[in-house]
């Protein structure tokens, strides 16, 4: 039912999402952006990305049922290191913001 949400609200600002409840308040900061659609991981896992002044983070949360083994992917650069994620374990990686671009989460 999650991708469900996600795929049928894709329009909509995360800030505004977690106003309604459909997602659980702290799952991505306000402001951020997010998308299911970014790199090759399944549609049960969360993806966004979050920019500062200097540095911008990837995130992806696992929201499956089973342990993923993925990576934060970035154009123009080295990619972040590939991890194992338990169900509900949050992978991160941070880069500077030029002139690196956010590729999303993939298999690894």
């Amino acid at each position: 039912m999650t991708s469900i949400i996600r795929t049928s609200l894709a329009g909509i600002t995360l800030a505004g999402i977690t106003s309604l409840g459909l997602i659980a308040p702290g799952a991505a900061p306000a402001g951020a952006s997010t998308s299911t659609t970014l790199g090759n991981v399944p549609g049960c896992v969360a993806v966004w990305r979050t920019t500062g002044w200097v540095r911008q983070t990837g995130h992806a949360r696992n929201d499956c049922g089973s342990r993923i083994r993925m990576r934060i992917d970035w154009a123009f650069g080295p990619d972040g290191s590939c991890r194992t994620v338990d169900p509900g374990r949050t992978l991160t990686s941070r880069v500077p913001k030029a002139p690196r671009r956010f590729n999303g989460a993939v298999y690894c």
